[in-house]
């Protein structure tokens, strides 16, 4: 009997030898838990609890298959008998809560860190300071081997497949693409040649490991880089992997060093799809799509439109690990949804930390971020219903306390609400909905439109209050900052009449999102943010998905900016250097594209009805602008906060207790530990 709410997304997938109780594959995503033995049962419990939320099949990070496949040194291998011992406590955790579960195998090839590392030419990444050597006859066998063993102990493992990484610019995807495959023997030159390795690795791994074990082969279907390979060669490619043995294709988009964003918030959701749908027409095997699809909505659409087979998912597992039992419960509006910010995924992985997740803290920490029930109840007040409050309050309510959240605004989400406003940032409307929706379902006691001072909290009898009050923009000590030109950055973002030419103060997160609200088209009507059309998105970015050329790219399209803007900071280091690793490099594109004029090593003069007088580098100007935006950080409003009370007791979190620049990961961090606590 087919699912009411979601019935083509939660449907079975016989696959023959065994069956996937739904659609949804938890796509591979490096934790960093997998590459020290002694966290094994720390990843045991993050794949479990995700199997345990109804996933059909969870996909572990890469685990190299040799020492010249490594991300870096020491990195997660699995190609010894004595690994599978710890292997067995992660397949086995899947499977008690009813899961399937399968091992990546990846090899890193030139963009392993370290100077060992090999690739199909002795062609240096520009993500990587260490030049590869060109593998030999004898290294790529011995790598074919390698793969087909890894598979052969994951199976010895009770893993139920393996997925075979051939995507995102690694080993076998820089055989396959010209981009870096410049050899001349029988492993380069055509597409024949060129797709030999991962054809050979699959027909290994299938004769080690029999005909009843899931291979999932991960293709690049878009490479979005110069010299990818094109439409044809995929298609090509990906026939004759199901020839050799692959059970599902699952889709890879782009390289790591693709100067396309393919993650980030600002991509469109399914923007890749016709992707998939291209390549599955020509396939009889199912097919996967996957990136920014992130609502049980738009994977039903995906599956029920013919495009897929099957839909992966990595970051939304991340943050909701029960994402298919609640869709398949008709409580889909109580999903923790994916906004694709990356801050404490994929930046923690590039940056070898632990990953976990910015809007659920507890991804990756399932066993030491633990909401149990508490065992004394107290009443709790949360002053302040920004990220910090909403997640210190929406905690402590799930563990049984008696919470009243107040906030002297007419909604709740604090500082999202005005990231929503951010063009490419209109995901954090799924922060606020998903947070009022647990407003409801905890119980708590919301008090908007309320002002609360210290003697009224005591008054009413808690036993804990929680100061999550935010903060307020710094101003500078500028000669004319009263000047009628000069705008709050929360000014502009809720709605103040902006002029043409705008000089913008502070050039650190903030100040690139007010930067790009200022360069492209205007609100609707209710007042939103108008999303870039995903044809408007392509085009600004030179992705044609129906060209023969090499990476899917053609001449980009840029659209003209609605206004002339100048971003101007005090530091002399490059503009958007503290920005995240994974973004940060998109918001500079951006504002490129729009011609904005960023200005480092800037002294502020004066403001005037003349405009905004700096110098630079000992050189006075005047900017003549009709504007001039304050970004230049903020200070945190902790007036409420009374360290010295014993009844109740104060608690400090969020941009309360530090400005900085805004760090909602923190926030939402620092709220649940402390309500976990409480």
């Amino acid at each position: 009997m087919s699912n009411q709410h979601y019935p083509h997304m939660l449907e079975p997938l016989d696959l023959g030898f065994t069956t996937l109780k739904n659609r949804v594959i938890m796509g591979s995503m490096h934790t960093g838990l997998e590459d020290r033995f002694w966290n094994i049962g720390k990843l045991a419990a993050y794949f479990a609890e995700r199997a345990k939320g109804g996933t059909g099949l969870v996909i572990t990070g890469g685990y190299n298959p040799n020492r010249r496949g490594w991300f870096y040194p020491t990195a997660g291998s699995f190609n010894r008998y004595g690994d599978i011992p710890n292997h067995l406590r992660v397949t086995s955790a899947v499977h008690k809560e009813g899961g399937k579960i399968a091992l990546q195998i990846l090899h890193a090839g030139r963009y392993s860190y370290h100077p060992l590392s090999h690739s199909a030419s002795a062609k240096k990444a520009p993500i990587n300071p260490f030049k590869p050597k060109a593998m030999t006859e004898g290294e790529i066998k011995s790598t074919i081997k390698a793969f087909a063993k890894t598979a052969k102990l994951a199976k010895m493992a009770k893993y139920d497949g393996v997925e075979i990484m051939g995507s995102e610019g690694y080993l076998i995807n820089q055989f396959m693409a010209p981009h870096v495959n410049q050899r001349k023997d029988k492993w380069g030159g055509s597409i024949e040649n060129r797709m030999r390795l991962p054809v050979e690795i699959v027909k290994e791994t299938r004769k080690q490991v029999g005909k009843d074990f899931i291979i999932i082969f991960r293709l690049s279907m878009m490479e979005l880089v110069e010299g990818g390979m094109t439409a044809s060669e995929i298609v090509k490619s990906a026939k004759a992997l199901e020839k050799a043995g692959v059970t599902i294709m699952n889709t890879g988009i782009g390289w790591h060093e693709a100067r396309v964003p393919t993650i980030v918030t600002s991509v469109p959701r399914a923007a890749f799809r016709d992707a998939t749908a291209r390549v599955k027409k020509e396939l009889s095997i199912p097919v996967c799509a996957s990136n920014r699809i992130n609502t049980p909505e738009v994977a039903e659409e995906i599956i029920a439109s013919g495009d897929a087979d099957l839909v992966s998912m990595a970051r939304p597992l991340l943050a909701d690990p029960h994402f298919v039992n609640k869709a398949a419960e008709g409580r889909g509006d109580e999903i923790n949804v994916c906004i694709a910010c990356n801050q404490a995924c994929i930046d923690h992985t590039f940056e070898l930390k632990r990953a976990s997740c910015m809007v659920n803290p507890q991804a990756c920490h399932e066993t030491e971020l633990v909401y149990l029930p508490a065992l004394k109840k107290k009443k709790v007040a949360v002053i302040g219903a920004g990220p910090a409050g909403l997640s210190a309050s929406t905690v402590a309510a799930e563990r049984g306390h008696d919470v009243t959240l107040y906030d002297m605004a007419s909604e709740i989400g604090g500082q999202f609400n005005y990231a929503k406003q951010v063009p490419g940032k209109e995901e954090f409307y799924e922060m606020i909905r998903y947070y009022g929706r647990r407003v409801e379902t905890t119980g708590i006691t919301l008090k908007l439109n309320t002002k609360v001072e210290e003697q009224q909290l005591k008054a009413s009898g808690y036993d804990e209050v929680i100061v999550a009050t935010g903060i307020n923009p710094r101003t500078p000590p500028i000669p004319g900052i009263e000047h009628k030109k000069v705008l709050s950055y929360l000014d502009v973002l809720t709605g103040a009449e902006v002029g043409k030419k705008v000089a913008v103060i502070g050039a650190g997160g903030i100040g690139f999102d007010v930067a790009e609200f200022l360069v492209h088209p205007g609100a609707k009507a209710d007042g939103t943010p108008r999303p870039q059309s995903l044809a408007e998105w392509r085009e600004e970015w030179g992705i044609n998905i129906n060209t023969e050329n090499r990476g899917h790219l053609v001449e980009k399209k840029t659209h003209a900016a609605e206004r002339e803007v100048f971003l101007l900071q005090r530091k002399k280091s490059p503009l958007g250097a503290g920005l995240n690793k994974t973004t940060g490099w998109v918001h500079r594109a951006v504002l490129k594209m729009k011609d904005v004029d960023m200005i480092g090593g800037v002294s502020y003069d004066k403001i005037d009805d003349d405009g905004l007088h700096i110098s630079v580098n000992g050189e006075s100007k005047v900017l003549d602008v009709d504007n001039i935006v304050i970004c230049a950080g903020q200070e945190s409003r902790k007036d409420l906060y009374n360290e010295n009370s014993k009844s109740p007791k104060f608690h400090l979190i969020g941009g309360a207790e530090f400005a900085g620049e805004l760090d909602a990961k923190r926030a939402i961090k620092q709220g649940a530990e402390l309500a976990a606590a409480l």
